[in-house]
């Protein structure tokens, strides 16, 4: 759990830091921070998707990709998981933001909920920290988020920092159960995954680059229906 720890205080840290100096600064340059982030987590997005074409893929791995894709988004709707969370979000914004005051407590913990809890270093630097007690890449995922807290609570404000509590549960769960994945997350399936995750980071940073909401919460299951879509296929 210690990288868990270090990636909630580097959250806290950068939420402070950003709603300390987002006010201090103009909209047009609170909008370039937020391009700025929304440009360079497309670039992240980009390159975990292309884990489709690494050395424990085959010909099939992009089918996978595309079937947990298009059926996780399908359950996801179903289910309503982005409803859920803005509600969430929403509940907070009543309960702590200024009464009769626009905030923006709702879109910051939603979107930096997604952000920080979606990839392959949250699946894969869980796992290690459970496993070995190696928290190498959650330390270096803290930095990367740390600075992500920053430039999203300078345009969203304080909202971001309640992100920490859903890194400290998410995180948190598959560290405790770590054990549970260590046959199962291994090659393709790793990678599918991965490419999975990859993808709905793309959409993202859609959002953060203000040019189309796909509504990434209800693509959370592909995390789950790609790799299993492995499993399943190689039983037969």
């Amino acid at each position: 759990m210690v990288g868990t720890l270090i990636n909630v205080a580097t959250v806290v840290a950068g939420t402070a830091i950003g709603t300390a100096v987002g006010p201090r600064l103009s909209e047009r340059v609170r909008q370039r921070v937020l391009a700025g982030l929304g440009l360079i987590t497309l670039v992240l997005g980009v390159d975990l998707a292309l884990e489709w074409g690494g050395p424990d893929t085959s010909t099939s791995t992009p089918l996978y990709v595309l079937g947990g894709v298009l059926l996780g988004g399908l359950v996801g709707e179903a289910v309503g998981l982005e409803r859920g969370l803005e509600r969430l979000g929403d509940r907070l914004q009543r309960r702590l933001a200024s009464s009769g005051n626009h905030s923006t407590l709702s879109e910051g913990f939603v979107t930096a909920s997604l952000l920080f809890c979606v990839g392959s270093l949250t699946i894969i630097g869980s796992i290690q920290d459970g496993l070995s007690g190696d928290y190498q890449l959650l330390a270096t995922k803290a930095v990367l988020d740390g600075f992500a807290a920053v430039a999203l609570a300078a345009t969203l404000g304080w909202g971001v920092g309640l992100a920490a509590l859903t890194v400290l549960v998410v995180q948190g769960s598959i560290t405790l159960g770590a054990g549970l994945f260590d046959d199962i997350l291994v090659g393709e399936a790793l990678a599918v995954l991965i490419s999975a995750g990859g993808v709905t980071v793309i959409g993202i940073s859609l959002k953060l680059l203000d040019l189309k909401d796909v509504k990434v919460g209800n693509f959370l299951p592909a995390l789950v229906i790609a790799p299993a879509l492995v499993g399943l296929v190689g039983l037969f």
